[in-house]
Parts: structure tokens; sequence; C-alpha cells
């Protein structure tokens, strides 16, 4: 297939004039949704006083969330599906007002799609800690002000148990899978260790057992590309001009992402040595068509994210161990009775196939046995989110069983 177009993704492709004129305009000090702005098709949950794993308390706080097809008299056909580290609650849809992107898995949600919203009822939350709805930094704090840097470290249990509450209010006893990739392959992953009695299957794509020193390293140099930003203020920025807030830190954190997301292959293949424009670049000013997208695409992403919680949702990221406190790995998947389906991509440089082959191994009721479906492809980390056909395939395997 071509190349996606969802902005979670980030097209392959060279960027163009048209692009360009895209980004005219300087960046809003956040990109997150506010109270005010357009809601979309978000219904929001609101909770009491929530306290994190590392002791620290949030007075209240509120989940956005969104829905498609209707839920059964039972209670017992509602999937979960979680989202990855820069998405949101917009699984499908168009852009409009509130919804800064298209759905980022249009190609799998919805009717007659593998997880077809004619017999499912899902539900789709922004992650506690996020930024399109959802409490987090750029949200209100009691005091009057943004909490900023001043909002708690979450695990990626925390926010499981702030999801575990949202199906509570929505009277859900028992989800009929929890589907999740990359960071959302993390949180369902956990759901399937701390509860097992409240999820009959789950899907865990592009997701490892345990955040790796190596991965943590390269967590730690986009964090650290945000923080040297002058314009980072330590996280006080809230109230700076268009333009003055911390773009610059937040697009190159985003460009080193991206690195990670996609494959040595695809790069090669799309960009080769062209240059971005008739101006070299060997010397004389002009720039090869990589850097451009990479550029274009890191610029792009500072008008629909926020600089804080970038780094809260990446610290959360950094806690993944689902074997923490729990006897180690094995011993934590064991717990694990839901039937599961567990995809890794064979090139995906984020979090590598061992990881995906190390669940499988560990959950006796693995749909592939000890091994992991594996998806092969160009995109790297982000094929769960472009190869629509593959993942789809997968998917209704394990909502038929």
């Amino acid at each position: 297939m071509d190349w996606q177009t969802s902005e979670d993704t980030v097209p392959s492709s060279p960027v163009t004039e048209a692009d360009a004129r895209l980004l005219l305009g300087r960046p809003p000090a956040t990109g997150a949704w506010r109270d005010g702005d357009p809601p979309g098709d978000r219904h929001f949950a609101a909770f009491g006083a929530f306290r994190t794993e590392g002791g620290a308390e949030l007075p209240a706080y509120r989940l956005a969330f969104e829905t498609w097809g209707e839920l059964s008299p039972a209670r017992d056909n509602a999937i979960l599906i979680l989202h990855a580290l820069t998405g949101d609650s917009h699984v499908r849809g168009p852009a409009g007002p509130g919804h800064p992107t298209d759905g980022w898995w249009d190609g799998i949600v919805g009717p007659g799609s593998a997880i077809d919203t004619d017999r499912w009822f899902v539900v789709a939350p922004n992650m506690l800690g996020g930024c399109q709805g959802s409490t987090g930094p750029a949200t209100i704090a009691p005091d009057g002000y943004e909490w900023a840097a001043r909002f708690p470290y979450l695990t990626i249990r925390d926010q499981v148990h702030a999801q575990r509450q949202l199906a509570d209010a929505l009277g859900i006893d028992v989800w009929a899978a929890v589907v999740g990739g990359s960071m959302g392959g993390m949180h369902a992953l956990e759901w399937a260790v701390e509860y097992p009695d409240r999820l009959a299957r789950v899907a865990v794509l592009s997701a490892p057992p345990a955040n790796t020193a190596d991965q943590i390293a390269l967590n730690s140099v986009q964090l650290d590309a945000i923080r040297v930003d002058p314009r980072f203020q330590s996280g006080e920025y809230y109230d700076a001009a268009d333009g003055d807030g911390p773009h610059r830190g937040l697009a190159l954190a985003r460009r080193m992402a991206l690195l990670n997301y996609r494959s040595p292959t695809e790069l090669n293949q799309r960009f080769q040595r062209s240059w971005q424009s008739e101006v070299s670049p060997l010397g004389n000013g002009g720039r090869f068509a990589v850097e451009s997208y990479l550029d274009f695409h890191g610029n792009r992403f500072t008008r629909r994210f926020d600089a804080n919680t970038y780094i809260t949702l990446v610290e959360a990221m950094n806690s993944h161990d689902v074997g923490r406190d729990r006897g180690g790995i094995e011993d934590a998947l064991a717990r694990v009775s839901a039937t599961a389906l567990v995809v890794g991509i064979d090139s995906d440089r984020l979090f590598p196939i061992e990881g995906q082959h190390r669940i499988a191994r560990g959950i006796r009721t693995s749909l592939d046995g000890d091994q992991a479906a594996i998806i092969t492809s160009d995109y790297g980390h982000d094929g769960f989110l472009i190869e629509t056909p593959t993942v789809s395939a997968h998917l209704r395997r394990l909502l038929e069983s």
C-alpha cells in the first residue's frame, strides 16, 4: 500500500510548497486542547481524587473519550482501544473543530471493518496525562494555573487504573477486548496482567514487556531536547505569545522520535540522496529532502501537542515493566487469562520483535502459541498503523476466537 496520511503516522514523502504553506504563522505556546475549545466528538467523565503509584495526589481528574457503535443490553460487546504516545481519542472520523487530525485508525475501526462498529461498542479514551481533553499538565489546577511541571509523575499502571475507573463509570464489567499499539500496547498488556477478570481478549501490538535501557536512553535525549529550549522556562510557558513557546525543543524531540518509528529501508527508498530544492545541500545552503521532511513534521507536531505532556507521557513509558513488584516478567505474564493476540513488526527498531516473542511465550492463552504474529513491513514501528489489511486480518482472528 502507499504511505499513510494519518498525522500520527506521518507520511514519508517529500515536503511540497503546499505542505510548507500549512505552517505559515507562529505556532502557539501549546497545541493542547483547552477548556472552551470545540469538544468535537469527545465525551468527558469526571472523577474524584486520584493517588498515583508514587504517592502524589490529583484532587480530581477527567478523561476525554469517544465512542462508536451501541452497547448491547448485556454490556458484553465493548472494546477498549488505547492510543500511542502522540495519539488521542480520535480513532476514526475527519479532522474538524476540536480535532486537529483525522482518525488515526480509520481503516481498522468502523462499519464492516475489522473492529466492526455495527457489532462492537468501541471506547477510546485520551490517556490520563494527555493533552487532548484528559487531565494533564496543560489542564488548569485548583489554584487557577496550569499544572505545568507540577503535574505528578505517572506510570503506565496509573493510567490503566484511571481507565478502569472509566470502565466502572460506563458500567462495563468485562471488555470483550482491550486493544492497543505501542504505548497503548503497554496499557493493554497491563490491563491483562492487573485485571485478568475484566477482559476476554487482548491485543498487544508493537509493544514490549518492559522498556529497556536502550529505549530509555533514546527517550532521554528527546526529553533533554525539550528542557534545554530556553523558551521551555522550566515548564512555565503557557502564557507565552504565539511563537514564543518551546516549539523548537518539542519539534526536535519529535524529529528524533520519527527516526525510531520508521525503518532505514523506507527512508532510504523514499528519499535516497535527493535535494529538497535546486539549491545544493553540499555547502551551498540547500537541504536534503529527508531533512525537510523531519523538520516539517516536527514543526507541524508542535501545533497539536504540548511539551510538558510529552515529558509526562514519555516518562510514563519509561516506567513500563509488567514484572515490577510481581516476581518478574514471566510471573506477571502467567497471570493473563484473556485470549491474547501479540503482534510485532519485523523492521521495528523501537520495540524489536524479540520483546513481542517474550510476551507470547509468557501468556498461556496466546493465540499463536509461543511466537508473536510477525508482520513483514518496510515501515518499521509505525507498521501497526500503516499495514491496515494485515493488522485487520489479525484482529479479525482475535475477535472471532
